[in-house]
């Protein structure tokens, strides 16, 4: 027993390993991937806008420089690929965004300074605990705030009095079913303002930006729509991929004539 054991220690040494018995860890497969040529040039050159920004500008500053990239992008329903019986791939498509893929791309172009950068922290942005996954996909605007890696800060409650929590058993539908098969139902508080409180003194509490949510008041529902809180020279607006026939595309909505559309809104600070 002795010689076989000298013997495996010289093999390993010859190999250029250890002695160690321990069996080595399996690293889980590379994502699938799933982008075109267009798409990576846009990355790169949102990148190289990203390095050329200012060094004081704030993380809102920078969300609104790219996400303003992305002004006249067609809308595209449906964007990513997987589901409890398909395998889930990266997607990666700036031809076309829907509201989600929208925010998920800027987010994650805000924090990288190279390619390998962008695509790590897309995973972590769309995905719970950094592994693509349907399971994993942050399917609800609330797992930005809830789920690792935790996108955002929601800032919903400290901007008034009036804003109303809720108990939400998200992915569960009133007659029973669910909206995602094979996904869990998850109890969560969601915090809103309704449409009626969205006053001045609100608006004032906001910053460039924000995140912005349209509160669903459906079961299993935590929001309807997501965008981007942009104060501009002519006043506050709502940067969103719009599905809606008169846009289609991603558009500056004015914020008040949008907030008086639905029934409230959540509000996420990005950090």
């Amino acid at each position: 027993m002795r010689t076989l054991a000298r013997l495996l220690l010289v093999l390993l040494v010859l190999a250029g390993g250890t002695a160690s018995m321990v069996p080595a860890a399996v690293a889980e497969p590379a994502p699938s991937v799933n982008v075109d040529g267009v798409s990576q040039q846009k990355i790169d050159a949102l990148l190289a806008l990203r390095a050329g920004a200012p060094a004081g500008h704030s993380k809102g500053e920078l969300v609104e420089l790219l996400s303003r990239q992305f002004l006249g992008t067609p809308y595209g329903a449906d964007m990513l690929i997987g589901s409890a019986t398909q395998p889930e791939q990266l997607v990666i498509d700036f031809r076309r965004v829907d509201c989600f893929t929208y925010l998920d791309y800027v987010e994650a172009l805000s924090r990288s300074a190279d390619r390998g950068q962008f695509d790590q922290n897309l995973i972590d942005t769309r995905y719970t605990g950094g592994r693509v996954d349907f399971l994993q996909r942050k399917h609800f605007f609330s797992d930005w705030v809830s789920t690792p890696r935790v996108a955002a800060t929601d800032v919903t409650g400290a901007l008034t009095t009036a804003a109303v929590t809720v108990g939400k058993h998200l992915n569960a539908k009133a007659d029973g079913g669910t909206y995602l098969a094979g996904l869990p139902v998850v109890d969560r508080a969601i915090t809103f303002i309704p449409s009626a409180a969205v006053d001045d003194g609100v608006i004032r509490g906001l910053r460039t930006g924000d995140y912005i949510g349209a509160y669903s008041d459906q079961a299993g529902l935590d929001v309807t729509h997501v965008g981007i809180f942009v104060m501009t020279p002519s006043g506050p607006v709502f940067r969103n991929a719009s599905s809606l026939a008169a846009n289609n595309k991603v558009v500056d909505s004015p914020l008040a004539e949008y907030v008086r559309s639905v029934p409230g809104i959540v509000v996420y600070r990005a950090q």
